[in-house]
């Protein structure tokens, strides 16, 4: 694998070295300030974080692209910045109220990525990720529009995000079809209330040589303490959206969770983010600390080793989709 191996993978069958945990850029310019997230950025690369994945939509609470605009004023401040990251980001959402201003269509990717550049004041993104499937783009247009932005230098690779596995497969078998390296990486939701990518994304992906880096590894605060969280007037993410929308449902199982994480004597964000670290065919996990202190939590989850006892009561508070595994012995056992 090369590097160290505890906190670099390559960034699937790319000889890229990339970290396992990347400093997310979701709650940059909202719940971060723009001077708190700068500082975040510097302590991320000082620990050795290298990988800031941001979106040209992030920053939409303020206007769509002010984070990469933040990203690129940070770059710009030099000191190798630039040079010691791996720069991701993402296109596919709406930019614009018109037609043509969203999706993976070849005039849009490319128009996308120029303004990408712009923002992020850089001459080349790293990796450059579809933020979704597009059912109307065919695989050919998009290929081709990626293909002319590798070769005229302005992107390194190309990856993607909620994806399923038969889009990997998709994907992978247009690029082969002109020979080129295809998909290097996938973003998708995975975490120990969410399991479904078990059933198929996982699969492909490793088939594929695709890495696969987790998204809400703690489904947006709801496996990071929230209870005790909410109960001391503390909660902050996860009094809200995603850990709000299964909390009612999943109280019983949250309360277990969060005894089992004081039994064994381990703060729940970190076990959380440990099990999904653990997991066959994840190379790493999207992070998206407000905080130093929060940073500092996700490096402590990557020395946290989970003994096959406690893993298989992780299994039974949070079983897996169906009898558990691949697709379809998931669903036929």
């Amino acid at each position: 694998m090369g590097g160290n191996q505890r906190l670099h993978v390559t960034l699937g069958r790319s000889a890229t070295l990339v970290s396992r945990l990347w400093l997310g850029t979701v709650n940059f310019s909202g719940r971060v300030e723009d001077d708190d997230a700068v500082r975040l950025m510097d302590e991320a690369l000082e620990r050795g974080v290298n990988c800031v994945d941001t979106a040209d939509i992030y920053g939409w609470r303020v206007h769509r692209g002010h984070t990469e605009e933040l990203v690129g004023r940070w770059l710009a401040q030099g000191n190798g910045r630039r040079e010691k990251v791996v720069l991701a980001t993402k296109v596919g959402e709406p930019m614009g109220d018109g037609p043509n201003d969203k999706g993976l269509s070849a005039r849009h990717i490319v128009t996308a990525c120029e303004q990408s550049l712009r923002r992020l004041g850089v001459d080349c993104i790293d990796l450059y990720q579809m933020h979704r499937f597009d059912r109307t783009a065919p695989w050919e247009e998009i290929w081709q529009a990626m293909e002319r932005l590798i070769s005229s230098g302005k992107v390194r690779y190309v990856g993607s995000s909620n994806f399923a596995g038969w889009h990997i497969a998709s994907a992978q078998e247009h690029a082969r079809q002109r020979h080129s390296l295809g998909l290097v990486s996938e973003q998708g939701i995975y975490n120990l209330a969410v399991r479904h990518a078990e059933l198929d994304l996982l699969p492909a992906a490793q088939e594929y040589g695709v890495g696969v880096f987790a998204w809400s590894p703690l489904h947006g605060g709801l496996l990071s303490g929230v209870l005790r969280k909410l109960a001391h007037g503390t909660a902050v993410k996860s009094a809200q959206g995603r850990a709000q929308q299964l909390l009612p449902g999943m109280r019983s199982t949250i309360e277990a969770y969060e005894e089992f994480c004081r039994r064994i004597g381990a703060e729940p964000a970190e076990v959380g983010l440990a099990w999904v670290l653990s997991r066959p065919g994840i190379s790493g996990a999207v992070i998206g600390p407000r905080d130093v202190r929060q940073l500092d939590s996700a490096l402590r989850a990557m020395d946290l080793t989970l003994g096959e006892p406690e893993l298989a009561e992780l299994d039974a508070l949070f079983p897996p989709v169906g009898g558990g595994g691949p697709a379809p012995t998931a669903w036929i056992n």
